[in-house]
């Protein structure tokens, strides 16, 4: 059953082929026995509740596509019913008394919820090794990292401990891991779903996903995912939208932006060949490539590192050890049960990602550094709506290498932050983007570590990505592709 797409058990749910028990029953003895380190928590009586639930609704009509198709949260979602911990040690065993929103939609929409994922400290990260729980394997190769922060999500779609999975992208935590484990992730305009619920890392950034196999997964997720939140104050309203709706169009006529700046010096061989080779398959479908610049992608790993430190030092400031998370067992005062509490609480790169902000964010230097980068954030986004004049659509690498080997950059921090330098400008714009599987690495280390496609879309066009996304993977089988073993 777990090699199933959420199409195919849509339908075999619906024909009443095989039960929602039985399907989660089938992923959670697959979660048992996996070594990824990919979940945090799982809860079979919790589960198979959901499950028999969902069977109920089947059983009397009153079912969804969705109902009875298992899924799984990143750790950044909160839960009520199982803990919500931000891969951190100041959250490890705190549960929330109310769902996200994401959570509460795909509750209604009648899924089942296998657990919660391993991820990056508060989002924190672009290996998952920020995890105070610890790494996450790739299941394509245990000894390289999956890509983060949604690492978890991305890992056990890879091994198939879950067919779906929702994901968080504040500066391409779910295209990057989706690229480096080949599966498909989708960044929707940020807005577009709601951060209810979703602990915060940097708000005007942070924006929850789908994580699944294939373009037509994502859109089926999408459907229920996205919608206005009353209680979200950057939620935004539009109308409904069927995202599986378009994607049978052709893409003949379709202008495919390729920028100059995402195949310079530092792009690997082996990426560039894949993506080459990927942008060749989408002139065969009848698409035009239009050479294109966005001048500024190198100014946003700069601006990033002082917008999300900025934003996260005042967003974590709620975790102070009185109302709730990890306290000190020992202090004489307020004072030191605060600094107390967060030195144990958190780790190394949250730290640093805090003081970096409340420096930035510091008298004498708010102008010099943080205003700056609002600025030149601005600019970023002119760059993307020129390029919109000139294509539909904007196609790259989203990661300058394949996956590396834990522990390669744990030492480094900017190493690991110079991984995310194609991903980044479409978060600081707010533009939709996605990540679907192109190939392979080279050479004996590198042949089994999955490369991916990144397409970026203007404001609002979802569809078209999911669309451009499903015709390239219905002559190509990347997306198919799983790893020895699973």
């Amino acid at each position: 059953m777990h090699t199933h797409t959420l199409k195919e058990l849509s339908t075999l749910l619906q024909e009443r082929k095989i039960s929602a028990t039985e399907l989660a029953q089938a992923y959670l003895q697959r979660i048992g026995v996996s070594d990824l380190n990919a979940f945090l928590h799982v809860d079979p009586a919790l589960t198979l509740q959901q499950a028999a639930d969902a069977d109920a609704r089947l059983a009397a009509g009153t079912g969804t596509a969705l109902t009875g198709i298992p899924i799984a949260h990143k750790d950044i979602f909160v839960t009520r019913d199982w803990r919500s911990t931000a891969g951190s040690k100041m959250l490890e065993n705190y549960t929330s008394p109310f769902d996200a929103t994401v959570v509460e939609q795909f509750r209604k929409a009648g899924m089942v919820t296998l657990g919660k994922l391993n991820c990056d400290e508060f989002a924190m990260g672009s290996s998952n090794e920020n995890s105070y729980f610890g790494p996450v394997k790739n299941p394509w190769d245990h000894a390289a990292i999956p890509g983060g922060s949604s690492g978890g999500s991305a890992a056990a779609i890879a091994a198939r401990l879950t067919p779906a999975a929702t994901g968080t992208d504040t500066g391409g935590s779910i295209r990057q891991p989706a690229s480096l484990c080949g599966i498909t992730g989708i960044k929707p305009t940020y807005g577009s779903v709601s951060r209810y619920g979703m602990i915060a890392f940097a708000s005007s950034l942070d924006q929850g996903g789908p994580m699944a196999r294939s373009a037509e997964d994502c859109a089926m997720l999408l459907n229920a995912m996205i919608g206005f939140d009353e209680r979200d104050s950057t939620s935004l309203q539009r109308d409904a939208e069927d995202f599986t709706g378009a994607l049978a169009q052709p893409l003949t006529g379709l202008k495919i932006g390729v920028p100059k700046e995402f195949f310079g010096p530092g792009l690997a061989a082996d990426v560039e060949q894949a993506v080459r080779a990927a942008l060749a398959e989408f002139e065969r479908l009848g698409a035009t490539l239009v050479p294109i610049s966005l001048p500024q992608t190198e100014l946003s790993i700069p601006v990033y590192y002082v917008i999300a430190p900025a934003e996260a030092s005042s967003n974590l400031s709620r975790f102070d050890g009185v109302r709730y998370g990890h306290r000190a067992a020992e202090y004489k005062d307020l004072s030191e049960m605060y600094c107390k509490s967060r030195a144990e609480g958190f780790g190394e790169e949250v730290k640093r990602r805090i003081l970096v902000g409340a420096y930035v964010l510091s008298h004498g230097y708010f102008d010099a550094y943080y205003l700056q980068a609002q600025r030149i954030r601005r600019l970023i986004a002119q760059d993307f709506e020129r390029a919109f004049t000139q294509c539909d659509v904007i196609m790259g690498p989203v990661s300058p290498t394949v996956a590396w080997d834990l522990g390669d950059k744990a030492d480094d921090p900017v190493a690991n932050y110079l991984a995310d330098i194609f991903t980044l400008s479409t978060s600081l714009a707010g533009l939709p983007g996605m990540s679907v599987p192109c190939g392979f690495g080279a050479g004996e280390k590198n042949s089994k570590r999955p490369v991916g496609l990144q397409i970026i879309g203007n404001y609002f066009s979802e569809s078209k990505l999911l669309n451009v996304a499903h015709q390239y993977q219905q002559v190509t089988d990347w997306h198919q592709r799983a790893p020895t073993g699973t």
